[in-house]
């Protein structure tokens, strides 16, 4: 066979290939018609482009692909909003090439269409983004945002394009001062930052451990030769310590008010610390509500314990007031053996190489899960495989940790990515805050979702409360909710205004790290193919908010971010300076793709390099 003919028989084979392909998508149409039709009207489209997807990623077509791209057609890698009208272009060019008339055209969503139409989801959903930038920025408001309306508009004039209150932290008289902090505020374009409200969803954390003594290290700060460089500073008072405590300083609360009244400057205090050692203070400075003293030598200083001033011949003494607790821990080691328990009584805290038990504030998980199902702690920290199941304890054998082991505090996450936990993902505080957040947000966050029925459960209850415009989020952070993905977005687009949020931090612990990226990836497809705004969330720019100075990797993660409808930045102390910088990074690279399209806008770096050089 001549090289003609050799391509005359390929163009003819690569046009019974895509025909197939093109026939078991309007099959899967058919088959799923009842489920497209249940999708709000302005979804149904956008349904049916999902399903047409679905059904192309249910083949592999990658040997089809390089085909298609060897004889200059399109390769269907950028297809995801147009699925069928792809295919139908890519079928009715072979037709015309093998002189065959092409097929009748199927009225799905047009190559000009898709985009459009994720485009306007985004908009009513997420809101007109600041600037000339197309990716929204979604903020975690503190709460220090309460009392500091100027913080807010902060946030604002840096490019906070949506605000969200996390309603697993505070309560509805919190949430509603921040939220009438925002509501006062203008962006640059005049638009009004949108609110979004996190539901807590079912808790699955570690349970409390028995709280340490109440007793503080106070030390001075030393060079590398032991030689004091600076003393430490103690602030004496009376008063409740978070109320009245200086910066940088450890606070110490005495039980008399009027011995803080008679103190001097110069005045020395002597006491016996913790340990049984010999100490002395120096008041450097007197208040109306307390003292600062000086310290040149470490001290472990425990309630109760007393200070003596000694002015002449007279002693005048007060007592320590109540210190906080120290933290315990477990200190869990590879190999180590750690008990799930469902009574939330606080455990004693063990060292590495002992039995370690602990709490777990989920009752179900001793119910459904099985030996053999792994088990992570502390956000991917510590995980082991359940050897032991029963009514009242899960047994693990610790199989990942760090060298020299890891502590685990109580409060801490669990996540059980192997066992399919059947569990309503409203609880009943969620239902209670739903009362305030069908009333104040713009949308809501779901978390905890798994199945299509927990979706229903929400659209029901925003029914019930008259606020059916509330937009909703799912949260993708869980096994089940990525497996069963095309069932919740065809359930979620019953209504109106959906999204969906990456929550990458739980979701990598469920995955496991080495598969976040394609986990990601396949995400983002299947939303582009719903018409779906996706909201890339956890750690991005987060060494920034929290420290000031971003790492090289987090600037590279919030670069490939603008590939989302929105970013969603966490709290912290820089959090103006990460808004700031991701405002910029994804104004720049809007001009160098778009979804999973490279833009080849013209460069000017190298103008100085002669062409053909």
């Amino acid at each position: 066979m001549n090289a003609v003919a050799n391509e005359r028989h390929e163009l003819e084979t690569l046009e019974a290939d895509v025909r197939t392909v093109r026939d078991a998508m309007l099959a899967a149409e058919a088959a799923r018609s009842g489920d497209i039709a249940a999708t709000h009207p302005a979804c149904r489209r956008s349904a049916a482009n999902l399903v047409h997807y679905l059904e192309l990623r249910h083949h592999d077509v990658r040997d089809l692909q390089a085909r298609l791209a060897a004889a200059g057609l399109s390769s269907l890698g950028r297809s995801e909003a147009h699925v069928l009208a792809t295919i139908e272009e890519v079928l009715s060019v072979l037709a015309r090439l093998n002189g065959h008339e092409p097929p009748p055209r199927i009225a799905g969503v047009a190559l000009s269409e898709g985009h459009e139409f994720l485009a306007a989801n985004a908009k009513a959903l997420l809101g007109t983004p600041a600037g000339t930038r197309g990716t929204r920025i979604m903020v975690t408001l503190p709460t220090q945002a309460t009392d500091d309306p100027d913080l807010v508009s902060q946030m604002t004039e840096r490019g906070m394009d949506i605000a969200r209150v996390n309603c697993a932290h505070d309560a509805p008289e919190i949430w509603q001062r921040m939220i009438d902090h925002v509501r006062s505020t203008r962006r640059t374009n005049g638009h009004q930052p949108r609110v979004a409200m996190d539901l807590a969803g079912p808790k699955l954390r570690t349970g409390p451990l028995r709280p340490g003594p109440r007793v503080v290290r106070i030390s001075p700060r030393r060079d590398r030769l032991g030689v004091v460089t600076a003393p430490a500073l103690v602030w004496l008072t009376a008063d409740h310590p978070l109320a009245t405590s200086p910066s940088r300083v450890t606070v110490v609360p005495v039980d008399d008010a009027g011995w803080l009244e008679r103190r001097q400057p110069g005045d020395r205090l002597g006491f016996i610390d913790s340990r049984g050692a010999t100490r002395h203070w120096v008041i450097a400075e007197v208040r109306a509500d307390g003292c600062m003293v000086t310290a040149t030598q470490t001290a472990y200083v425990s309630s109760g314990l007393k200070l003596v001033c000694s002015t002449g011949v007279d002693e005048d003494a007060v007592g320590v007031g109540d210190l906080p607790e120290v933290e315990q821990v477990h200190r869990v080691d590879s190999g180590d053996q750690l008990t799930l328990t469902r009574t939330l009584e606080p455990a004693e805290p063990t060292a590495a190489g002992s039995e370690h038990r602990v709490g777990c504030s989920l009752p179900e998980a001793f119910d459904q899960a099985m030996p053999g199902e792994r088990v992570w702690l502390d956000d991917g920290k510590i995980g082991g495989v359940i050897v032991r199941v029963t009514s009242d304890e899960i047994d693990l054998r610790v199989t990942d940790v760090r060298p020299g082991g890891a502590n685990l505090k109580a409060g801490k996450g669990i996540n059980f990515p192997d066992t399919d936990l059947r569990l309503d993902a409203l609880t009943d505080k969620d239902l209670d805050d739903l009362d305030f957040v069908a009333r104040h947000a713009d949308m809501v966050n779901l978390s905890f979702v798994r199945h299509p029925a927990d979706v229903e459960q929400l659209q029901a209850e925003l029914e019930r409360r008259d606020a059916v415009d509330v937009g909703i989020v799912l949260k993708i952070e869980n096994v089940a909710a990525f497996e069963h993905l095309p069932e919740l977005l065809l359930t979620a687009m019953r209504s109106r205004q959906v999204g969906v949020m990456i929550a990458r931090g739980d979701l990598a612990v469920e995955v496991g790290f080495e598969r976040l990226a394609e986990v990601q990836e396949e995400v983002l497809w299947a939303c582009e193919a719903a018409h779906v705004p996706v909201i890339w969330a956890t750690q991005v720019l987060d060494t920034l908010a929290r420290t000031g100075q971003p790492s090289r990797a987090e600037i590279t993660d919030a670069a490939m971010s603008e590939r989302a409808e929105c970013v969603m930045l966490n709290k912290g102390p820089h959090i103006t300076d990460a808004i700031h910088t991701l405002d910029s990074i994804l104004t720049r690279m809007q001009h160098h793709q778009h979804k999973k399209r490279s833009l080849l806008r013209r460069l000017q770096a190298w103008d100085h390099t002669p062409p053909g050089s």
